[in-house]
């Protein structure tokens, strides 16, 4: 099983958004992120920017 981290840049910072994604939604005004055990967050304005799969990290921005 692959989970991935989520981070999100801004002025070339990157802030965690979420460990141990198991699941990311595009939605028409951001992305939803969601873990096993965890409440799905809603990040608004953003959208993927890459994905590290060797890394295990998701950028948005």
């Amino acid at each position: 099983m692959c989970q991935m981290s989520v981070v999100k840049t801004e002025n070339d910072q990157e802030e965690l958004v979420m460990e141990s994604v198991t699941r990311l939604d595009v939605k028409e005004n951001g992305v939803e992120v969601s873990t096993f055990f965890e409440d799905p967050k809603f990040v608004p304005n953003v959208s993927v920017q890459s994905i590290d799969f060797l890394g295990g990290k998701v950028i948005l921005g």
